[in-house]
């Protein structure tokens, strides 16, 4: 092992640590457990951990830090698994690894989005990325962060996930040492992101899963607030312009609850390009120095469900599951078809490295990646 490399693990660890010292003081009341979820095809095993808090219950696997299951009562204590997924391993292989790539439930990275033509600039020297989304790369490209198996072990309340990203993988600068916990308390599924280098290089992690509150049917009556009076329109490549346009008097504008279907279908170029919506929006939110902010609020009248988005990101993308098509078989053999889930994916913005006036995304070996998004559930 480099120097170099002993030098990152050693950063991660010590404020590792310190998280785990936090922890000792908060008494846990999560059940953790973790058990066989299958194996690789090189025969690595992987794992599924369990998380139980009373009528809430998460299950997150190893194999790409998927969030495979999430279940939350309605209004009535009735539970419901309100993700979309599959039933093993072996169905998030078939998918990740296909044409169709849905990222159902993933750890993103090293870059979360799109980024033009798979390739940045940085500190002078042109880096080029596999390209897996037309002539661009997408989500870390074909070999991201939701195609590998991570470390794992229980922590209170949850579960520690940690991967070392070598200098070069998938096309990206310097030996990355990622770090992401999961836990789950009364409602709130939190993920934190953690992450150090050991060469300037660019980092922006997300997960990507799949909303349906009401567990069944489409999202299309789901009601949305976004917290956000601007967002980044895209061209036919759905890269950003550079151009943060206002929602005002536009189909983007969520900043009062409305039905995610009231306005998808509506006659408007970004709608076209889009297929529906899959787009970023700069949230209005006060979340510098890594305070939580309320990002959205998704409410399915059906059920009662209310989701509410906190992160200390600067930007979130709402997809409104708009390649889904039927042809997918995911959990039973239930077809996921057209707007069956929605995404609300917590991020910095789309092709940022390529963007200089975009918060940045560069991650240089005296710093350390830290960021926070909680998913919030509760009843109406």
């Amino acid at each position: 092992m480099t120097m170099n490399i002993r030098r990152v693990l050693r950063t991660i660890a010590i404020s590792g640590l310190w998280v785990a010292l936090f922890s000792m003081t908060v008494e846990a009341k999560t059940k953790v457990t973790s058990e066989s979820f299958g194996k690789m095809p090189d025969g690595t095993p992987v794992e599924i951990f369990t998380l139980s808090d009373g009528p809430y219950e998460a299950r997150v696997a190893t194999y790409g830090g998927i969030v495979v299951s999430l279940r939350v009562p309605d209004r009535n204590g009735k539970p419901a698994d309100v993700v979309l997924g599959f039933d093993n391993v072996d169905g998030y292989l078939a998918n990740f690894n296909g044409p169709a790539d849905a990222f159902f439930g993933a750890l993103i990275g090293r870059y979360a989005n799109r980024i033009a033509h798979g390739s940045f600039t940085l500190d002078g020297r042109k880096y080029s990325l596999p390209l897996n989304n037309g002539e661009n790369s997408l989500h870390g490209g074909p070999h991201g962060f939701n195609n590998v198996v991570w470390k794992a072990k229980p922590i209170a309340n949850g579960v520690e996930l940690s991967y070392l990203s070598k200098d070069g993988e998938a096309g990206y600068p310097g030996n990355l040492s990622a770090v992401v916990r999961y836990t789950l308390m009364k409602g709130d599924l939190r993920i934190e992101y953690s992450a150090a280098t050991d060469k300037d290089t660019v980092v922006n992690l997300t997960n990507h899963s799949y909303f349906n509150l009401a567990g069944k049917g489409d999202i299309l009556d789901h009601r949305l607030t976004l917290h956000a009076s601007r967002f980044t329109p895209v061209d036919v490549g759905l890269i950003p312009t550079g151009e943060l346009k206002s929602v005002a008097s536009t189909p983007f504008d969520f900043r009062k609850a409305t039905a995610v279907g009231a306005r998808i279908h509506a006659d408007d170029e970004q709608l076209h390009r889009g297929r529906g919506y899959d787009h970023n929006w700069v949230l209005d939110t006060d979340s510098g120095g890594g305070k939580l902010g309320e990002a959205a609020e998704l409410y399915d009248p059906s059920s009662g469900r209310v989701l509410k988005v906190l992160t200390d990101q600067p930007g979130i993308q709402f997809y409104s599951g708009n390649f889904l098509d039927g042809s997918i078989k995911g959990k039973g053999g239930k077809p996921y078809e057209l707007h069956s889930a929605l995404c609300l994916e917590t991020q910095h913005f789309p092709d940022s490295p390529n963007h200089p006036d975009f918060p940045t995304t560069e991650l240089k070996p005296s710093q350390r990646y830290h960021t926070v998004t909680v998913y919030s559930f509760s009843v109406r």
